[in-house]
């Protein structure tokens, strides 16, 4: 249920294993690589992080290659990124992750020719799934409607021996699962009442100022307004602003421009005074962490499972989302082939749940801490705070230090385990080094 991202990876994972698999899509798809209504962060920026590149890799060999010659920026963190964070400006040390700044389009584009490509694959463009079939048991397919077909009549019925929820944040498997007698997910939520809006520009160059791809200053507990510029396949380049509840950046033309003008980041605004707008700003309100948790005890019936952000919803600030539905297609295709045992639907849902876990340890254990953050994992024991005092001098020394930066963007990007940060070195540099040295005014090059 889903062809976006999270729905047609899950699908390219399930061939190995099923003779036929069928991807309901409540949009027709774009002749080419344009936004669609249905991913209401389309024209938002996006990164495809470390982690998502080595999963995409894995199940579709190949196309980061082919991605590339398709022109997505890849840029090398930190040398290519002008970044602020706390206060502080970042030390453009030599690379050691890269990101792809592309369009969400694009990369969606790609990977939907190759997915579709297979036989396997069959797929039904402007369907409502409208509910399921099946019992508090089992699931056995789902309810469809075309959607040119009006409301009047009974739905038609699909059968299935496996349902995979990868509609995105506004699932409605709650309702549906309930509906079949089967109970809902506890859903674990964090809303910090982020708010954002991006609008495309072209500056005189296709780089920014000095030697630098884009920039960015992130939000934090002192300092909730956030924003920057991420290089486009096509040279131009995608503003967003944020800001929490009550500070949303505005989406006129000379709101837009007042706003950014009041971040602490004037390397930014002074470009916009240089660019050229080529789009409306667009929008978005309702970003909220959401994890849903269907490992946990209760009437989940077999043959369901959930994933990408029907599973785990991130704040879209962290660039986490599309690695994240990559790894969670990964866990499921392994999950599946793992030798010696038959797959059980909670265990299959607690290695995809899993894939994810990372990911929300960052977003959360970032976003509980701004203010006015509510939710219903907004709270900490001792155990975390044991591991905020840590992280917090992890933090204040990766944006100079070279061995405690390396690990924390390789955790950030989820290509390392957040073990990476108790090494033997980067513990004696935590722990024992004083505060290194950062630039006191915009390090406009790379060193």
């Amino acid at each position: 249920m889903g062809g976006s991202l999270a729905g047609l990876l899950a699908a390219h994972a399930l061939t190995g294993y099923a003779d036929r698999v069928t991807l309901v899509e409540r949009d027709r798809f774009p002749e080419g690589m344009e936004p669609r209504p249905g991913v209401p962060q389309g024209r938002h920026p996006h990164v495809l992080l470390e982690g998502g590149q080595t999963a995409l890799e894995s199940l579709l060999p190949g196309f980061l290659t082919e991605l590339t010659a398709e022109g997505s920026p890849r840029v090398g963190m930190p040398s290519g990124l002008l970044i602020r964070q706390d206060g502080r400006w970042i030390r453009r040390l030599p690379a050691t992750t890269h990101i792809h700044t592309g369009s969400r389009a694009q990369l969606e584009g790609l990977i939907r020719r190759r997915v579709l490509a297979d036989p396997v694959i069959e797929v039904l463009e402007g369907t409502d799934v409208r509910g399921l079939l099946g019992d508090a048991a089992r699931v056995r397919g789902v309810l469809l409607r075309q959607r040119s077909g009006g409301t009047r009549g009974k739905p038609d019925e699909l059968e299935a021996d496996l349902v995979v929820d990868a509609s995105g944040s506004g699932t409605k498997a709650a309702r549906w699962l309930t509906a079949i007698g089967a109970e809902a997910a506890y859903e674990e939520t964090i809303d910090t009442g982020l708010a954002y809006a991006s609008r495309l520009y072209r500056g005189p160059s296709g780089s920014l100022d000095g030697d630098t791809a884009g920039y960015y200053v992130y939000p934090g507990p002192d300092q909730t307004r956030a924003g920057g510029a991420l290089p486009l396949e096509d040279g131009t380049h995608l503003v967003i602003l944020s800001g929490l509840r009550g500070d949303e950046p505005p989406t006129g033309a000379d709101e837009f421009v007042a706003f950014a003008k009041r971040l602490p980041h004037p390397p930014l605004h002074r470009w916009l005074d240089r660019a050229e707008p080529l789009s409306p700003a667009f929008g978005y309100r309702q970003p909220v962490n959401i994890r849903r948790r269907y490992d946990l005890p209760g009437r989940h019936p077999a043959g369901f499972l959930a994933t990408g952000d029907a599973l785990c919803t991130f704040n879209p600030i962290y660039g986490q989302g599309m690695a994240v539905a990559a790894m969670n297609a990964v866990a499921l295709r392994d999950a599946l082939a793992e030798p010696g045992r038959t797959p059980t639907t909670r265990r299959v849902q607690r290695a995809i749940l899993a894939s994810s876990r990372l990911a929300w340890d960052i977003s959360a254990g970032a976003d509980r801490k701004m203010p006015g953050a509510i939710g219903t994992a907004v709270g900490s024991g001792p155990a975390d705070r044991a591991a905020d005092w840590y992280l917090r001098r992890v933090q204040a020394r990766y944006y100079g230090d070279p061995v405690v930066g390396r690990a924390f963007r390789s955790v950030l990007g989820l290509a390392a385990p957040v073990t990476a940060l108790l090494t033997p070195s980067v513990a004696r540099a935590v722990l024992l080094r004083p505060l290194p040295t950062t630039p006191a005014d915009p390090p406009m090059t790379p060193e």
